[in-house]
């Protein structure tokens, strides 16, 4: 005869881990820095529209690249693309005499 299969033992199973809110609060501000990004195309040259796109994408695939491994990160992904828009777009206007 065969010996019988021995089964796994399960024990009780620890109750799933919550999901972070900090990469979906991340998500929604880059999200808000493409509509800023879109909406002050018609100041910057061709050259900063590109610059600005640009950045907004690389911040976007880093947010999602860092969404499970590290959540609070997207949230700071999310800040600094704020920041660069608003010191680009600043900047230019000022030395570069971007004007709508």
């Amino acid at each position: 005869m065969s010996d019988p299969v021995e089964r796994p033992r399960y024990g009780p199973t620890a109750p799933p881990a919550k999901a972070s809110p900090w990469p979906f609060v991340g998500l929604a501000l880059l999200a808000a820095g493409g509509f800023l990004v879109l909406a002050s195309s018609q100041l910057p040259p061709w050259w900063g529209n590109l610059l600005l796109v640009a950045i907004w994408v690389a911040a976007v695939a880093r947010a999602l690249s860092w969404w499970t491994p590290h959540p609070r990160r997207v949230l700071w992904v999310a800040v600094a693309e704020l920041v660069a828009w608003f010191a680009i777009v600043v900047l230019g206007a000022a030395l570069g005499g971007w004007q709508a």
